[in-house]
C-alpha cells in the first residue's frame, strides 16, 4: 500500500498536506451534532460537549473507575501501565473488554453515534483505555499527533478516525487537562528518529519517538495557539486523529481521570505498519474486531 504519510524516515521534519477530509459526510437535520458543531470540529479539529451524561451515569462510571483502579492485579497485566517513578497507575488499556459498563459506554449513541456520523461509516474501537492522573504525582503526556503513531506503528492507512475523552473528574486549568493546538490537524507533521523495536513498551510510559521536533511545534503553536478545554464530569471532548495535543503534569491535590475511546472507520481498518516490522499488540491497536452496534438509552448498572 502506498504510504501517503511517511514519517520517521528522514533526518528533517516536514509539514505534509492532509489528503483526507476532517468530516467525511454531510450534515442533515437528524444529525447528532448541530451544523455549527460540525463546522467547529472541521475547523478546529476538536469539540467539547458539556452535560452529556446524567449525574447518575457519572456516579456509575466513577464507581467503576474506582473499582478498576483499586485492584489492578485483577486486570490483564499487560493492559496496566504504571508511572515509571511512582508506580501509580497511568493507564488501563482495553477497558471495554474488562468492564461491561465501559463497553456499554463505548457503544453509546452519544459517543459511537457521533463518531459514525463524523466518519460517515460504521466504526469499531481501535483502542480504549482509562487514563488516570493522580494528585501531586500525575505525569505529563508530551505533544503528539495520534495518527502519526497509529499510521507508523499500527498501519492505519488514512485519517478517518477520532478520539473521545469522557471526563470522569473535574478538569480544571490546573490539574493537567488535555491541551490541543486548534487547526493543527490540517497538516501532517512528520517526526524524525527510527522507531526502536517494541517501542510501545517505552512509549506508553513516556513517548520519545513519534513526537514533534521543538522548532516545528513552536511554529504551529505560534500560528494556531493552544487551548485547554475544561469541564465537569460527564463532559465529552472529541478530537480528530491528527490534531496536536498533550497535557501537563498534575501537581495539584485534585486527580484527573477520563475514559478514552478511539473510533476508526470500518473502511479504514489497519494494514501492515508503515514504519516498523511488527505491529503493536491487540490491546493497543485492535485488528480482528467487528463494527460497534450503536446503543441508545441511559447507562445502568450491569451485572
Amino acid at each position: 500500500m502506498t504510504d501517503l504519510y511517511p514519517s520517521r524516515c528522514a533526518p528533517q521534519a516536514e509539514m505534509l498536506p492532509r489528503l483526507d477530509p476532517v468530516v467525511h459526510g454531510d450534515w442533515h437535520p437528524t444529525a447528532p451534532l448541530t451544523l455549527e458543531q460540525m463546522a467547529q470540529f472541521e475547523r478546529e479539529g476538536f469539540l467539547v460537549l458539556h452535560d452529556q451524561l446524567t449525574s447518575d451515569e457519572v456516579a456509575l462510571l466513577q464507581a467503576e473507575t474506582g473499582r478498576l483502579l483499586a485492584d489492578p492485579s485483577a486486570l490483564e497485566p499487560e493492559t496496566v501501565i504504571t508511572e515509571s517513578g511512582s508506580g501509580e497507575v497511568r493507564s488501563i488499556f482495553e477497558i471495554h473488554a474488562q468492564s461491561s459498563l465501559m463497553r456499554r459506554l463505548a457503544e453509546d449513541e452519544r459517543l459511537a453515534g457521533v463518531a459514525s456520523f463524523l466518519l460517515n461509516d460504521q466504526v469499531y474501537l481501535h483502542q480504549s483505555r482509562l487514563n488516570y492522573k493522580p494528585g501531586f504525582q500525575g505525569k505529563e503526556f508530551y505533544w503528539h499527533s495520534d495518527f502519526e503513531t497509529w499510521h507508523v506503528e499500527d498501519g492505519m492507512p488514512r485519517m478517518r478516525a477520532l478520539s473521545m475523552s469522557v471526563l470522569l473528574a473535574e478538569n480544571t486549568p490546573h490539574n493537567g487537562p488535555l491541551m490541543l493546538i486548534p487547526g493543527s490537524h490540517r497538516s501532517f507533521l512528520t517526526c524524525i528518529g527510527e522507531t526502536p523495536e517494541n517501542h510501545y513498551k517505552m512509549s506508553l510510559k513516556k513517548q520519545e519517538y513519534g513526537v514533534p521536533d521543538e522548532d516545528s511545534l513552536a511554529e504551529i503553536a505560534h500560528e494556531h495557539g493552544i487551548v485547554a478545554p475544561t469541564g465537569a464530569p460527564g463532559t465529552i471532548v472529541l478530537f480528530d486523529c491528527n490534531v496536536m495535543h498533550g497535557s501537563n503534569g498534575n501537581i495539584t491535590p485534585f486527580p484527573r481521570s477520563n475514559a478514552f475511546f478511539v473510533y476508526n472507520a470500518v473502511s479504514n481498518r489497519l494494514d501492515r505498519p508503515f514504519g516498523v516490522e511488527k505491529p503493536r499488540p491487540h490491546f493497543i491497536a485492535a485488528r480482528e474486531v467487528g463494527p460497534i452496534e450503536v446503543t441508545a438509552g441511559p447507562l445502568v448498572e450491569l451485572a
